[in-house]
């Protein structure tokens, strides 16, 4: 066979194997992309306790401003300025050389006394005999009686200035009040200082425990009365409340609610809590400024959204794409109340069984179909094809 009629029968072949292809049926249809996978998050109703940060300052848990009860000079200041002192510990000591002088005299005076009092009863047991032989006149006999009972009475009044000069004597002693710390002396040995007068001497503080002074504003207190009443909100006692230190550190003791007061404030419309907390190191000193987280109460049936998973508008509205039971994208309005965490507190717009999307919000749109893959598992892979399968 020649060449030229050899390359006819090929050519005349494939044009054969072409139109059979042709006349075979239908093409095969493209293939279509399977939905995209997007990495979601199924929200679950758990208790979520409700806390909230507040500012404070630290407030002594008792103080005394000494003042003298006497007028003297000051002979010795007995205490260390800034040290620890106890309650009947003597701070200062007056010049009481003329106290001791007025309590001899009330002491002598009370001797006198009794001794006038004594002459004057046995000479009213004397003229009650005399009375009685009628050798003395009744009017005689009853002056003689009140006489007795007037130095008697002499006596109680002589006693009593004893009592005064000794009290008084004791205020040359000043003495601490309480148990705590005491601060800077405003006098030195050699003042003279006057009975009440209006500049404490020092004053002490006891410091462990200490107080810690928060505010709260009454539009939140409302909101919270509101929510306890609506039964949305469990209201929580006895729970600790964490300190927070100036630098942001932790205070390593935990404190204690112990009221909360009834007067709001008229030029900031917050309210008082008191925190009690112990000070063992004296770590915390008076007018500190702290924070404390407080549990103000506990949501029993909360749902806690991620914040990745919520995006909010120009407006501030929030919203969440959700992948519903039909596998299909759906968008949310959502409400928030606050961050608990890393998360959100949801209100309204979703609910517990309902899977949020937090990766791959920009593979799908509302409407579009999508494949869930929960946060933290693996996607299903596909099985490798056989070897030499076409």
């Amino acid at each position: 066979m020649s060449a030229a009629r050899s390359w006819r029968v090929l050519v005349l072949s494939a044009g054969a194997s072409l139109a059979l292809a042709a006349c075979s049926g239908d093409a095969a249809p493209p293939m279509q992309m399977p939905p995209p996978e997007v990495t979601v998050v199924t929200l679950k109703a758990q208790p979520v306790p409700l806390s909230r940060e507040l500012p404070g300052r630290t407030v002594p848990f008792l103080v005394a401003e000494v003042r003298p009860q006497a007028s003297g000079i000051v002979k010795e200041r007995l205490f260390e300025e800034g040290g620890l002192v106890k309650a009947g510990q003597v701070l200062y000591q007056l010049d009481d050389a003329s106290y001791r002088a007025a309590r001899d005299e009330a002491a002598a005076n009370l001797a006198r006394a009794r001794a006038t009092a004594e002459t004057a009863r046995l000479a009213a047991q004397r003229s009650t005999e005399l009375v009685a032989r009628k050798l003395v006149s009744q009017q005689d006999h009853e002056r003689t009686v009140a006489a007795a009972a007037e130095a008697q009475a002499g006596v109680a009044a002589a006693k009593a200035a004893l009592d005064s000069a000794e009290v008084n004597l004791g205020y040359t002693r000043i003495v601490a009040p309480i148990d705590g710390r005491a601060g800077k002396s405003s006098v030195t040995a050699g003042a003279l200082v006057t009975a009440n007068q209006t500049d404490a001497l020092v004053t002490v503080q006891q410091l462990d425990p200490i107080y810690v002074d928060l505010a709260q504003s009454a539009a939140e207190w409302l909101q919270l009365r509101k929510d306890i009443e609506a039964g949305k909100l469990r209201p929580n006692e006895g729970v600790p409340v964490r300190v927070l230190l100036e630098d942001g550190s932790e205070y390593p003791h935990e404190g204690r609610l112990e009221f909360t007061d009834v007067t709001v404030d008229e030029g900031t419309g917050s309210y008082t809590l008191r925190v009690r907390v112990p000070n063992p190191d004296n770590l915390l000193l008076p007018g500190m400024y702290v924070r404390a987280v407080v549990q103000l109460g506990l949501r029993p049936e909360g749902v806690l959204a991620p914040q990745q998973g919520i995006s909010r508008d120009a407006k501030g509205n929030a919203s969440a794409l959700v992948v519903n039971a039909d596998g299909q994208v759906e968008a949310r309005t959502v409400v928030t109340s606050r961050t608990v965490g890393d998360r959100w507190l949801v209100e309204s717009g979703l609910e517990a069984g309902d899977r949020v999307i937090v990766e791959g919000l920009q593979k799908v749109q509302p409407g579009m179909p999508a494949t869930p893959v929960e946060a933290g598992e693996q996607p299903a892979q596909a099985e490798p094809a056989p070897a030499g399968a076409e």
